[in-house]
């Protein structure tokens, strides 16, 4: 460790007065023989930290999941800045929020990608388990499906209602049957649409037993 001596030194017997006092005071030198070169050096007669010398074991502990940082906006401090974990901190895992004062490990923000913009993200339902109703990320809404009871005689106008109806509107629809008349008009016709049916007429004779339907919309 570093060690004061001084160029005007007192001896055993030797009176201390003010003046003797304050020139051992302002004399007083830092030797270096005994500094740790390897953290502190000696710069004009002062004690300085080496740029190498503060070392990770030697700076205090910090709480678990935190770094150093400054989030205050301007010139501060350093403060130990959470790190949102992967481990339950984040709703769900996947919601970095709006807290921008946090850091975000890797396992959050691939969770986030893969909730926000994997390949079935914005579906609903993500993965096709029956039902009628796809919504697609963008927010348009394919409906489809088939009837086979309820279904008029040739040129009678029939209605295929939706099991949900559609939020806003019903923008395309279309009915294909299950069999085909050679013979005479075999046109299928979509008569009208809304956000809760497909009014359509079919042109098979005699009537036919499937149609298969589908519509489009938001």
């Amino acid at each position: 460790m570093a060690r004061f001596i001084t160029g005007n030194t007192f001896g055993t017997t030797d009176t201390v007065t003010s003046t003797t006092l304050n020139n051992a005071v302002n004399n007083a030198k830092i030797s270096t023989d005994s500094v740790d070169g390897s953290t502190i050096e000696v710069n004009s007669d002062a004690l300085r930290i080496k740029d190498n010398g503060v070392t990770l074991a030697k700076m205090a502990t910090q709480a678990d999941q935190t770094v150093l940082a400054n989030v205050s906006g301007g010139t501060a401090v350093p403060t130990a800045v959470p790190i949102v974990d992967n481990a339950g901190i984040l709703i769900n895992n996947d919601s970095l929020g709006t807290d921008d004062t946090k850091g975000a490990t890797q396992g959050n923000i691939k969770a986030y990608v893969d909730t926000t913009a994997g390949p079935t993200v914005g579906f609903n339902p993500t993965s096709y388990t029956g039902g009628e109703t796809t919504t697609l990320p963008n927010g348009l809404t394919i409906k489809f499906g088939s009837i086979t009871s309820g279904i008029p005689s040739f040129g009678v106008e029939g209605t295929i209602t939706f099991a949900n109806a559609f939020d806003t509107a019903c923008l395309y629809a279309n009915i294909i049957t299950n069999n085909y008349n050679g013979v005479g008009n075999a046109n299928n016709t979509i008569e009208s649409v809304s956000v809760s049916n497909i009014k359509y007429k079919h042109g098979m004779n005699p009537a036919v037993t499937k149609i298969y339907w589908q519509a489009i919309g938001h």
